[in-house]
């Protein structure tokens, strides 16, 4: 679906122009988007407005690295968004002298936020085409708060969670490192983009509204070191229990160590007198039985106050 959205020199809004209709100069800027476009709809970038052919194949094929290319009557922009089940979307941007372009095969609920706006006349003498691109930016980009401050609660959870099985609080600890990852993965590009943006001499639009671009930036850059924090908080909490899980394992075989330790010289006893000689001493004695369980009870006594003491138990 493609839709044309038109900023007449009177600032008036005119939406739902047909593209075969529309006129570029009789406008002080327009908006077209390409909304999930067909196949012809798609033919119209290269037939209608003669972008590059290299610039049309980054809008079609897959996800493509956030970047800039130049040409030479406007700029192409490719950017991420994240959803909430951390998939990545690719918006695609054509800015030139008033116009914009926008290309996308999902509905962007921060690219409608804006269209709306514009439909509804918000201070439209405000407006044109790095204006509109400025502030999809800055909505993409606060997106991402919402994404890692819901990563962040559930690392909260995992942190404070004693009661869940260790191996179930490992495995949501390492979908959470990943999660991490897609983002980071996400943000760092965008990151380069906003930087190589603000630092463009090519780009008069966004210098003049370098301010702007410069706190999404500057936003970019704290969402980068929250994320290198929480990945390293992840770490520690996955050390913490490999720890606890070792010293536990440790309390265990120290524990049937010691019970063993004790047993062996009461086997040794037991194996001694289980012998079929037929003269060994004591076979005879009246009170060998209990006086053999009597040196077994005080051997296991006196190793068990003696390990005691040495603090191993």
């Amino acid at each position: 679906m493609i839709q044309v959205i038109g900023i007449t020199h009177q600032q008036e809004v005119i939406s739902n122009i047909p593209l075969n209709e529309f006129d570029s100069s009789s406008y002080r800027w327009c908006w077209i988007d390409f909304n999930k476009p067909t196949n012809q709809e798609i033919d119209y970038l290269d037939t209608v407005f003669r972008f590059h052919p290299l610039a049309i194949e980054d809008c079609t094929h897959g996800l493509q690295r956030p970047k800039l290319d130049y040409y030479e009557d406007y700029t192409f922009f490719v950017t991420h968004i994240l959803t909430k089940s951390l998939t990545k979307e690719e918006l695609n941007f054509f800015i030139g002298d008033g116009f914009i372009v926008t290309f996308h095969f999902e509905d962007s609920k921060e690219l409608n936020d804006i269209w709306n706006k514009i439909i509804k006349r918000q201070n439209i003498e405000k407006w044109n085409e790095f204006t509109v691109f400025y502030h999809i930016l800055d909505k993409i980009v606060d997106h991402y708060f919402v994404v890692l401050y819901q990563i962040e609660d559930r690392l909260d959870k995992i942190e404070n969670n004693h009661e869940d099985k260790m191996d179930l609080l490992l495995d949501q600890l390492f979908d959470t490192r990943h999660d991490l990852l897609t983002m980071r993965h996400t943000v760092d590009p965008m990151r380069d983009l906003l930087y190589r943006m603000i630092n463009s001499h090519h780009l008069d639009g966004i210098e003049k509204r370098k301010e702007y671009f410069g706190d999404i930036y500057d936003h970019l850059l704290k969402l980068s070191e929250m994320i290198t924090s929480n990945r390293e908080i992840t770490s520690d909490i996955r050390d913490s229990y490999i720890s606890i899980n070792s010293h536990q394992t440790n309390k265990i075989v120290r524990i049937l160590t010691i019970i063993t330790s004790i047993f062996a010289p009461l086997t040794f006893i037991a194996g001694i007198y289980g012998m079929n000689f037929n003269y060994m001493p004591e076979l005879n004695w009246r009170y060998g039985y209990l006086g053999a369980l009597a040196i077994m009870t005080c051997t296991s006594i006196a190793m068990f106050i003696w390990f005691k003491r040495k603090g191993w138990f």
